[in-house]
């Protein structure tokens, strides 16, 4: 099955934006292979406008000019992807991925390059132009790349099975599909024709869909198209939209399942936003830090490491190396939420097998907390023994469970049955 569990890598965009290059995915990919690979850390994915030659930054340049074949299929700026050169693409960075036992990904916009419209280049496999294909009507509020495909047409099909069909031909194993999380039902037989392109390119794929918030009312259908989909816009380190995940990643616990992941967005932990100052690390407190890695594994959300893994500092590798609480993605499922209010919350996960559960409890105000929960009220019956998963502190079973926490921050318990 694809995607069977979340799905956990780096993605470029937190450090680098638009901008990152060739050697930098290099160079992650190789400590990710030496040090986080044993973890679990499998995925290495190429963020946005990697097509673009002149990107330095965050910022888009409206109507670049972008590297593209004759048949409106975007490549690889050879400046920033030099083995890209000779008509090559990303096959050479795919192989080079894949041979430290690594997965290769890459962003896409949803659509054709306008450019490609304008210039009445060809559709690989059908006589018609990308004028054809193209919806001059569907442009992206924030990115002006790009047109979107009419999806009821002929000419909108052969240029999306075209693209994936390349795609396929470089090794790529995951495609992250921007501007159409949240544009359903607008953009939903659109997202159908994606699908369905991706699923007979002849390579398996991770579909995954951005940005968010996508809307629960099309869940079945975000479920059906894809194996990822963004609950959020574009998430940073920020304490208000991280306390403003808990009511999202309520919402949509229900629908996490084997193939089909409910999306928080990647994780802005160490050295991110690289393209403005190397100095900059994440906002984030550490405590902070804990609180969202409890949630994200908590609600099994896809674990996508943003920032530049070689600065890595001990305190972010004891978050991305924590076997105990990383093993919560694929080894519990029913994860649900207690409770939710202003100043505090509580999760409870089931493990698979049987021999116990997880519990979570996050400090949501600005003060120190007491907090007590109950194990009745768990319905989990005898529980053997408990350790904070953080800590790895034991602590003796009894009929609750009380802890202090700090200012926006969690504790994560296993409970052994």
């Amino acid at each position: 099955m694809i995607a069977a569990t979340p799905p956990m890598g780096w993605n470029s965009w937190d450090c680098y934006g638009a901008a990152v290059d060739e050697k930098t995915v290099r160079q992650n990919a190789d400590y990710m292979a030496t040090h986080l690979k044993p973890y679990g850390w499998d995925h290495i994915v190429v963020d946005i406008q990697w097509y673009q030659p002149t990107a330095v930054n965050h910022q888009y340049k409206p109507f670049a000019d972008l590297a593209m074949d004759g048949y409106g299929r975007l490549l690889p700026a050879e400046n920033r992807f030099p083995s890209a050169a000779g008509g090559k693409g990303f096959k050479p960075l795919a192989d080079y991925v894949h041979s430290l036992g690594l997965r290769f990904g890459i962003h896409i916009m949803r659509g054709l390059p306008r450019a490609a419209a304008h210039k009445h280049l060809s559709v690989m496999g059908i006589q018609a132009s990308c004028a054809d294909a193209a919806d001059p009507h569907s442009i992206c509020a924030w990115n002006p790349d790009m047109y979107g495909v009419r999806a009821d047409t002929p000419q909108g099909r052969a240029y999306y099975e075209s693209i994936f069909a390349l795609y396929a031909s470089w090794g790529v194993d995951f495609v992250k599909v921007d501007d159409i999380a949240r544009e359903l039902p607008r953009c939903l037989q659109e997202l159908a024709l994606i699908s369905e392109a991706c699923r007979a390119c002849g390579r398996e794929m991770i579909l995954g869909l951005s940005p968010g918030p996508a809307q629960p009312e099309y869940a079945e259908s975000l479920k059906q198209y894809s194996n990822m989909w963004r609950i959020t816009d574009d998430f940073w380190d920020d304490w208000a939209l991280l306390k403003a995940m808990f009511p999202r990643a309520a919402t949509w616990c229900n629908h996490a399942g084997p193939g089909h992941w409910p999306d928080a967005d990647m994780l802005p932990l160490g050295a991110i936003r690289q393209c403005d100052s190397r100095a900059n690390r994440t906002r984030f407190t550490r405590d902070e830090q804990i609180t969202m890695m409890t949630l994200w594994c908590m609600m099994r959300s896809p674990l996508m490491m943003g920032g530049e893994l070689t600065l890595c500092d001990e305190f972010t590798m004891s978050l991305l190396t924590k076997r105990d609480v990383l093993d919560i993605l694929s080894a519990s499922h029913f994860a649900r939420p207690l409770y939710t209010m202003e100043d505090q919350a509580a999760w409870v996960a089931l493990r698979k097998d049987g021999t116990g559960l997880y519990l979570a409890l996050f400090n949501l105000s600005d003060e120190t907390k007491g907090m007590t929960q109950g194990m009745a009220a768990l319905e989990c019956g005898p529980v053997r023994a408990v350790t904070e998963l953080w800590s790895g502190e034991q602590i003796a079973a009894a009929a609750a469970i009380s802890a202090s926490l700090p200012p926006h921050g969690a504790k994560l318990y296993f409970l052994q049955q």
